[in-house]
C-alpha cells in the first residue's frame, strides 16, 4: 500500500481532513537537522528541526521537539487539544530544544506524556529536561509546565500502546547517545520514522530494516548524500540514497527523505528531490506543511 500525498503546501489546520484516510496522518513541522535554518535559502522547504505531528483517529502522537514543535503547540492551543503522547527519538537539542516553547505545556488540564527509549540506565528523560532547563542554560525550570506532564523511559525493542488500537513498535538507531526507532501502526496501516541513525559500512541495517517491514511510508535520516557521506563517517547521519536503498529491501510503500543538512538550499533538495523520484518513483522530499496519509 501507498501513502497518499494529502497536501504539500502550508500547514492548515484543517488540511488532514481533506485525505481519502483522514483517520491517519502525519504532518511536517521541522524537517531540517542539527541545527534551525532559518533564511531565504530554505523557505520553501523549511529550516524547524525535527518535529511530525501524527494524527490516529482521535489519539495525537508528536514525534521529536524540534523547534518545530513550537508553531505546532499554537495550533494545538486554538483546537483545543488537551491529550498529546510526545515521543522522543533521542535527547540532542535539534529534538528537544523546541520543547520549553510548546505551549500545550503551559495550560493546566491538558496531559502531556513524553516518552523516550534510548537512555542508559540511570539517566530519565526527565532527568535530561531538567538539565536542558536549568540555570545558567534556560531562567526557568521544567516544573513551570502546567500541564499534567509524566515522564516515560522505555527499551529500544518495547511496543507501547499509547491508545486503544495503536501499537508503537520502537527499535535501536545507530546513533552516538543512542537513539530510537518509531514504527505506528494504525486501522491496518503503518508509518515508520527512523532519524539520527549510520548505515553500516557494508549493507543494510538489519534492525532498521525490520522495523520498516512493509511499512507504507519510512521517514528516514537522509543528511547527506553518498557523496559526502565518507567526510562524515562516524556522525550518525545517513544518506539519501540508503533510505532509498532501506526502503527497497523492507518493500515499504513511499520513502521520505528527512532531516536535511541545515546548510542544504531549497535549489539543492529539488536536485535530489528529481533524482530520487527518477530512482525511486514515489520518494518525497520532506517540507515543512506537508501533510501525508499512509
Amino acid at each position: 500500500m501507498t501513502a497518499h500525498i494529502v497536501s504539500d503546501t502550508a500547514a492548515r489546520p484543517s488540511a488532514a481532513r481533506d485525505s481519502t484516510h483522514p483517520d491517519f496522518t502525519a504532518r511536517f513541522w521541522g524537517v531540517r537537522g542539527s541545527i534551525a535554518s532559518p533564511g531565504p535559502d530554505t523557505l520553501r522547504y523549511g529550516g524547524n528541526t525535527p518535529c511530525i505531528e501524527v494524527r490516529c483517529g482521535g489519539a495525537l502522537l508528536i514525534l521529536d521537539a524540534g523547534t518545530g514543535i513550537r508553531p505546532l503547540g499554537e495550533v494545538l492551543v486554538r483546537q483545543g487539544a488537551t491529550d498529546i503522547d510526545l515521543l522522543l527519538t533521542h535527547s540532542h537539542l535539534d529534538h528537544i530544544c523546541g520543547l520549553p516553547f510548546f505551549a500545550p505545556a503551559f495550560h493546566a488540564g491538558s496531559k502531556l506524556r513524553i516518552s523516550a527509549g534510548h537512555l542508559e540506565p540511570g539517566r530519565t528523560i526527565r532527568s535530561v529536561l531538567q538539565c536542558m532547563m536549568a540555570s545558567p542554560l534556560f531562567p526557568v525550570p521544567v516544573e513551570i509546565f502546567r500541564a499534567d506532564c509524566s515522564f516515560h523511559d522505555f527499551v529500544a525493542g518495547d511496543t507501547l500502546h499509547p491508545k486503544p488500537g495503536v501499537a508503537v513498535r520502537t527499535g535501536r538507531l545507530n546513533h552516538p547517545d543512542g537513539a530510537t526507532g518509531y514504527r505506528v501502526e494504525f486501522a491496518g496501516r503503518s508509518l515508520c520514522y527512523v532519524t539520527d541513525t549510520e548505515h553500516p559500512a557494508e549493507g543494510r541495517d538489519a534492525a532498521v530494516v525490520e522495523l520498516a517491514r512493509g511499512a507504507d511510508l519510512l521517514i528516514y535520516d537522509s543528511t547527506y548524500t553518498d557523496a559526502e557521506y565518507p567526510a562524515h563517517a562516524g556522525w550518525g547521519h545517513s544518506t539519501w540514497q540508503e533510505a532509498l536503498r532501506v526502503a527497497d529491501a523492507a518493500g515499504v510503500g513511499r520513502a521520505v527523505i528527512f532531516h536535511h543538512d541545515p546548510k542544504r538550499t531549497d535549489d539543492e533538495l529539488d536536485v535530489i528531490a528529481a533524482a530520487a523520484e527518477a530512482a525511486r518513483p514515489g520518494t518525497l522530499v520532506a517540507r515543512e506543511g506537508m501533510v501525508l496519509s499512509p
